[in-house]
């Protein structure tokens, strides 16, 4: 195999699933970084900061340092302050993440830009009619992510994507996604860790926005049979992923470690 020195991995649904470590993955991820393997976790989680992300994750016996975790919502505010700078912006997402918006101008009525972020109980059809209207009055459309679900203790739940989809439609106009799977975030993923595509590989449980969307840029695609993972899901994607496991605790033996 090739001499893979940087690992991008998905959080939720991979490491964790409702911030409860899953089976083998934190001395795996100890194993990985023995072996000297650089680690970026990559995730679209946008209702929590990145502080708190490291606190949960840490929590659950991780070894993680802030750096190392790359989010949306971080991705978002970057891609605000450098496209849209002074813009009044209007956020809809659940968890209080403002901490992370540093630089952003947050409003509540007209706004330049509209920001989607992660789904809740907040998404109810006034917000969406809401963001909608704005749109279609010609505000930028910004998503922080388009995930279709995401797995919780309870189950797979619907995400943002399932109305980012709708409001697209609705509008005619597509938003900017600003977290995976955008080629930019894995991109700058790569750049912190100062390694070429073909040097790195990228762990997720999620085919398309995962998987296939890192292997579009030259990095090897492993999925993994945990979190929002379904057999239904990886037959109908629009690709076939570099390597299938049945967890995140498998990656050390598929890298030799």
């Amino acid at each position: 195999m090739v001499d893979f020195r940087a690992l991008l991995i998905d959080i939720d649904g991979v490491l964790t699933v409702s911030w409860r470590p899953l089976p083998g993955a934190v001395d795996a991820l100890a194993r990985l970084r023995a072996a000297g393997v650089g680690v970026r976790l990559v995730t679209n989680t946008t209702s929590r900061t990145r502080s708190s992300i490291v606190r949960a994750l840490r929590t659950g016996g991780f070894d993680i340092a802030t750096d190392e975790v790359m989010t949306g919502v971080v991705a978002t505010a970057e891609y605000l302050r450098h496209h849209h700078p002074g813009a009044r912006c209007l956020l809809l997402n659940s968890g209080d993440v403002t901490d992370d918006l540093e630089g952003v101008t947050l409003v509540d009525d007209d706004p330049d830009v509209v920001v989607l972020g992660g789904a809740g109980p907040e998404f109810g059809y006034g917000a969406i009619n809401r963001v909608f209207g704005h749109v279609q009055r010609g505000a930028s459309f910004v998503a922080m992510h388009n995930s279709l679900r995401w797995r919780t203790s309870e189950g797979l739940v619907l995400d943002s994507g399932a109305f980012l989809l709708g409001i697209e439609r609705a509008a005619d106009r597509e938003a900017v996604v600003v977290g995976k799977p955008s080629g930019e975030f894995f991109t700058s993923a790569l750049h912190s860790l100062e390694v070429e595509p073909g040097a790195a590989l990228m762990v997720g449980d999620d085919v398309e926005s995962d998987v296939l969307a890192a292997q579009r840029l030259g990095i090897t695609g492993v999925l993994v049979r945990t979190g929002k993972y379904t057999p239904e899901t990886t037959e109908a994607a629009s690709g076939v992923p570099d390597h299938v496991l049945d967890s995140f605790a498998d990656v050390p033996d598929l890298l030799g470690v």
